[in-house]
C-alpha cells in the first residue's frame, strides 16, 4: 500500500514550503506534486460548516522553482508539508 502524504493538522503560514498533493481527475492536476511558498492565507466559514477547523483555509501559493504566483488558491487538505532540507 502506498503512503499518503497528509496535510498538516494546523494551517500553513506565510513563507512555508507546501507540496501541492491532488488527484489525478482533478480538474487542476497539472498543479500536482508542485513544491510552493505560502504567499497569503486566506480563511472562510467552511470549517465551521464541516465541523473540521482546517477546511476554513485556502492559500495563495507561488511555485519555488519558476517563482510566479499560481493562477488559483488551494485548500488546505490539498497541500502537504515539505520538510526542510
Amino acid at each position: 500500500m502506498e503512503d499518503i502524504p497528509q496535510p498538516s493538522n494546523k494551517p500553513y503560514i506565510v513563507g512555508k514550503k507546501v507540496r501541492v498533493y491532488i488527484a489525478p481527475e482533478d480538474a487542476d492536476r497539472q498543479y500536482h506534486d508542485t513544491v510552493c511558498e505560502v504567499m497569503a492565507v486566506l480563511t472562510d466559514d467552511l470549517g465551521i460548516e464541516t465541523g473540521r477547523s482546517t477546511e476554513a483555509y485556502s492559500y495563495t501559493l507561488r511555485d519555488i522553482d519558476s517563482k510566479e504566483k499560481l493562477p488559483i488558491e488551494f485548500r488546505h487538505h490539498d497541500l502537504v508539508p515539505v520538510e526542510d532540507d
